[in-house]
């Protein structure tokens, strides 16, 4: 038997293959699907099936262009009313792949046509030994009940009890659960960090699993949901009907620096995807930041959404391309150019350029003890309650598409969050709309905290 997980950290997605006998399944494949083809050719398998555990709102699936190069076929939930080829699944539906057997759960909840998949080693045993579970029970929490046109949020979160209790619990505490997605998806709210878990310690741990009663189960699954990006329900369409390849997309072009500042006169947005430390020492004035280095794909999703034509800013063809591919898995990829010549051409071309005041832990203690500077907290509710900087704003980064924090644009503005990764992308915003004094807090709270300062536990106060 072969099982493997695939994780893809810029969108915190977990995709699988299972083989046997020279037979391979791949489960909720990324948008570039070369990975399961290598993997396929090294251990000798041939994809033969794809599943998909529910239409994934927060990225494209590959699933249309792995069966297109293979000859797989696709398997889906039968409500999920998918218009690609493929075979409708429903409660009790088994694949043989080799010596595998996967028999497939209706979970619905985090989506109408949510299925999981139950794997058996026949070889060994008929009892599962693994459930993979999409996005309906995640390590550590479960799936978001709010991504449906057709249900309500409390209709679906009141399915989703009955898939966990009625099917998933009653599975034995040694069955291994592999999810969809790990910490810092936005499917999720409290998801742990590791990547696999079991039945007996999800019972045992997991917060959702311990509301007592379907009624609170609904009332806390739609009390604070986290903000829903506008991107997800054009990727569920996208991938109801099926991507097309990536191969088919066209060359990027490039325009001059002359022509961006031009063009940016008329509203075209600038993303500047190099690390934060070269962004603060000189980027186009207005442009928005979202770093490579961490989940830049689900960032540039809900930041800039799946209809944009972002003027790219890189520094090198290497970065370039990588960045086309990350943005393509959640959408975005019509209508994309590049600065020719990278921020350097806009340097040479004799054009402004604005920097970002960086500063450590210790260097906003001090501010802070001297006064006259306002520190804003932009990490999730979860997070914010689980330890913050005393008297500091709050308003978490999923909210800067809604409204920006209301603050005096004079006023000095030390931005913070976990690590400083999405302090980095909310302080490129804030100057774009204006702020004339934004400093980033590098190392964010996770530095704060290993440095001794004191944090604060009281309710959350906006900006």
């Amino acid at each position: 038997m072969y099982f493997e997980q695939f994780y893809l950290g810029c969108l915190a997605h977990a995709s699988y293959m299972l083989g046997s006998e020279g037979v391979a399944a791949v489960v909720d494949p990324q948008r570039d699907v070369d990975i399961y083809l290598n993997a396929a050719e090294e251990q000798g398998l041939q994809i033969r099936h794809i599943f998909e555990t529910h239409l994934h709102a927060d990225f494209v699936s590959g699933h249309k262009e792995l069966a297109a190069r293979t000859g797989a076929t696709i398997y889906v939930g039968a409500k999920a009313g998918a218009t690609f080829p493929h075979v409708d699944v429903r409660d009790g539906s088994e694949v043989p792949v080799g010596k595998l057997r996967i028999r497939v759960l209706e979970t619905p909840g985090h989506t109408p046509e949510s299925v999981c998949l139950l794997v058996a080693d026949t070889e060994k045993s008929s009892a599962p030994w693994a459930v993979l579970t999409g996005d309906t029970l995640f390590i550590g929490d479960v799936g978001r009940p709010d991504l449906s046109a057709t249900h309500t949020s409390q209709q679906l979160a009141g399915l989703l009890y009955d898939s966990l209790h009625n099917k998933l619990l009653k599975l034995s505490d040694n069955v291994l659960v592999y999810p969809a997605h790990g910490a810092g998806s936005l499917c999720g709210r409290n998801m742990r960090a590791e990547r696999s878990s079991t039945i007996g310690t999800e019972r045992l741990t997991n917060y959702a699993l311990q509301i007592p009663s379907r009624g609170e189960f609904i009332q806390q699954l739609t009390r604070n949901l986290p903000s829903r990006p506008d991107y997800f329900l054009q990727d569920a369409e996208i991938n109801r009907e099926g991507a097309p390849s990536l191969a088919d997309l066209p060359e990027l072009p490039a325009v001059s620096a002359a022509d961006l500042r031009a063009t940016m006169e008329k509203g075209t947005a600038v993303l500047d995807v190099r690390t934060t430390e070269q962004f603060a020492a000189g980027h186009v004035p207005g442009s928005i930041h979202i770093a490579m280095s961490g989940q830049f794909a689900s960032w540039a999703g809900a930041i800039l959404g799946l209809d944009s034509r972002p003027v790219l800013v890189a520094d090198s063809e290497e970065q370039l391309s990588e960045a086309r591919i990350r943005l393509a898995r959640v959408g975005i990829e019509s209508g994309l150019t590049y600065l020719e010549g990278g921020i350097e051409s806009w340097r040479q071309a004799g054009l402004p350029l604005a920097t970002l005041e960086q500063i450590t832990v210790q260097d906003l203690h001090e501010r802070i003890r001297v006064g006259g500077l306002r520190v804003l907290d932009v990490r999730r509710e979860g997070e914010w309650q689980a330890g913050h900087i005393a008297g500091a704003a709050w308003w978490p980064l999923d909210k800067f598409n809604t409204a920006l924090p209301m603050a005096d644009k004079t006023q000095a503005i030390a931005v913070h969050c976990k690590s400083g990764y999405r302090s980095a992308i909310a302080c490129s915003l804030l100057q774009r709309a204006g702020f004339q004094s934004v400093v980033n807090v590098i190392g964010g709270l996770d530095d704060w905290q290993q440095a001794k300062f004191p944090v604060a536990t009281e309710a959350p106060v906006g900006a």
